[in-house]
């Protein structure tokens, strides 16, 4: 920031709008869609209660689907901080999703950022939707942090290594309100309580390096907390740890072409876990009485990505649930593994320039059931997404 830092010029943030629509046709009603859930980690699409979706409850219903606009907000504060602030819009309302600062210069290159931010939990939470090589999250990332993924209020903080290759140490204190996976509700008639001040904590580390013409990212990242799940006439708590491997590779063919490969595995495990059935929702007794409870879980995705052509890219995902096994005191005291699904997806998009996108989708989905069902629904799905950006818009990360 040169001469008068209250200059008209340095107080004018750097604003960009985002707008994502659909057209959808798929194999069930949106009737039937809506009653779906992913066996073991959510309740039924049509039931969420997650607010301002844009996972499971984006590209909802068949035929035409506006799902979101974001107003985007960034600038310098002054020589020691920038601001960014992201304001999710659907048809049902409006919510701030991120609002955070960065600092601009700490000794011994680390940095702090505090407010409501994305984790920088493994490799695609940290990015925002319309930067996905595909028009939907992953099932792992669905079913472990819901349609927002691990977005948070709290503090985190990170190192970057003097070394030759990239080597990024991170950690983070959050406030725990994921409904997924962790939570701050108290359980009523129970020992498991409130979750009073921060419940979350996230470590994480990522390395970059080249060989040859590729370039590789890896990275580990953990999170433990309490639990704290309340819907209706039921709920759950204990301790929960995830933990999640990421690798990315990306081949550069020339100048504009390239070869991309993702993948992720995220293992999610609840321990000293309590069910607790109540027969009315104001708790004032217990059904069945309270049941111990742990769950052992996990999923991956992996993708290919080919960009043929300056403005076209296509690509292959595979992403599946391959481990979703119970064990609880009253239903499966010696364990019960539910079921398990996967999803088989290719895409096309065309993208007349960095700000505009029409991508072409196919999937056959056999991950989703009615809540309580002993079977899983197999169905086709095809998608046409238009994603429009206007504004400063700054570079995407590797």
């Amino acid at each position: 920031i040169k001469g008068n830092p209250f200059s008209g010029s340095n107080m004018n943030p750097d604003v960009a709008v985002i707008l994502d629509g659909s057209y959808v046709n798929r194999g069930q009603s949106n009737a039937q869609y809506g009653q779906l859930s992913l066996p073991g980690f959510t309740h039924a699409f049509a039931g969420a209660h997650e607010g301002h979706a844009h996972g499971a409850g984006y590209n909802m219903n068949n035929g035409f689907n506006l799902n979101y606009g974001e107003l985007v907000f960034s600038a310098a504060v002054d020589k020691y901080f920038d601001l960014f602030a992201v304001i999710h819009a659907g048809e049902e309302g409006a919510a701030l999703e991120e609002a955070y600062a960065n600092t601009r210069s700490m000794p011994f290159n680390t940095q702090l950022k505090f407010g409501k931010f994305l984790s920088g939990f493994g490799r695609l939470n940290g990015q925002h939707h319309h930067y996905w090589d595909f028009a939907d999250q992953p099932l792992i990332y669905q079913g472990v942090f819901g349609s927002h993924g691990l977005l948070e209020k709290g503090v985190q903080a990170t190192w970057l290594a003097p070394t030759s290759n990239y080597l990024l140490f991170g950690a983070e204190v959050l406030q725990g309100e994921n409904e997924q996976s962790f939570g701050t509700s108290a359980m009523p008639l129970t020992h498991k309580g409130a979750v009073d001040g921060a419940g979350l904590a996230v470590g994480f580390a990522k390395t970059g390096f080249d060989i040859g013409k590729s370039s590789w990212m890896a990275g580990v990242s953990y999170a433990a907390g309490q639990a704290r799940h309340s819907h209706g006439d039921h709920a759950k708590g204990g301790n929960r740890s995830i933990l999640g491997l990421d690798l990315t590779g990306k081949y550069f063919l020339d100048a504009t072409r390239y070869v991309m490969w993702q993948s992720e595995y995220i293992k999610r495990d609840l321990t000293d876990g309590v069910v607790a059935n109540y027969t009315d929702t104001s708790a004032t007794s217990l059904a069945g009485g309270l049941r111990t409870h742990s769950e052992d879980q996990s999923g991956y995705y992996s993708q290919l990505i080919w960009k043929f052509a300056p403005q076209w890219r296509t690509g292959l995902r595979y992403d599946a649930i391959n481990q979703n096994y119970v064990v609880d005191q009253a239903m499966a005291p010696n364990g019960k593994n539910n079921l398990v699904g996967d999803r088989n997806t290719v895409m096309v998009e065309y993208n007349p320039t960095e700000f505009s996108r029409i991508r072409l989708q196919y999937a056959q989905n056999g991950a989703y059931a009615p809540e309580g069902a002993t079977k899983l629904e197999k169905f086709d799905e095809v998608l046409l997404q238009f994603n429009m950006a206007i504004g400063a818009h700054g570079a995407h990360s590797f």
